[in-house]
């Protein structure tokens, strides 16, 4: 059950995720999580080096989206002017809108990687629909009411995977 909560990897931050590493392993596709993902969660448009960040994995071929539990609104206002596919309100860990993203990408599951800053949404969603994960360092060290909660749980387990040798995180 715990490995559910384990990431396929983990990186400080998505600038640490080249191209050259994921064609390498074969992936052509990236489902991203958005807030504390991209840009820090009360940051509501793409920085100079996100847009650059995704420009670089478009001009390599590689596909990206955004799946984000956030509104309509924050996502779409965020994603629309760098013409980035997105799902919004997803309801992450359900794996109903991983798999949503994944089928308008046009790609099988193992040429797609789940990018995200939280065990409880992020990984869990993204291992629970098949797709191999990688856990980035949240940007800020706030965050909201719901996401504090599960902050404290993500807490025991990665402690727990660390103990385990599973896992090396810093925060």
């Amino acid at each position: 059950m715990l490995k559910r909560f384990l990431p396929s990897a983990h990186v400080k931050s998505i600038f640490e995720i080249t191209p050259e590493k994921l064609l390498e392993q074969g992936v052509k596709g990236i489902i991203t999580d958005l807030d504390n993902t991209l840009v820090s969660w009360d940051t509501r448009d793409a920085t100079q080096e996100v847009i650059d960040w995704l420009a670089l994995m478009n001009a390599s071929g590689i596909k990206v989206s955004v799946l984000s539990n956030n509104n309509e609104e924050r996502v779409s206002y965020f994603c629309a002017p760098l013409g980035t596919p997105y799902v919004f309100s997803a309801r992450k860990p359900l794996a109903k809108s991983f798999k949503r993203a994944a089928r308008e990408m046009n790609l099988e599951k193992d040429k797609i990687v789940v990018i995200g800053d939280q065990l409880l949404t992020d990984v869990l969603g993204g291992n629970s629909a098949g797709f191999n994960t990688i856990l980035v360092v949240p940007i800020v060290k706030t965050d909201g009411r719901i996401t504090r909660f599960n902050r404290m749980i993500e807490r025991r387990l990665l402690n727990y995977f660390r103990k385990k040798g599973l896992i090396e995180w810093e925060e």
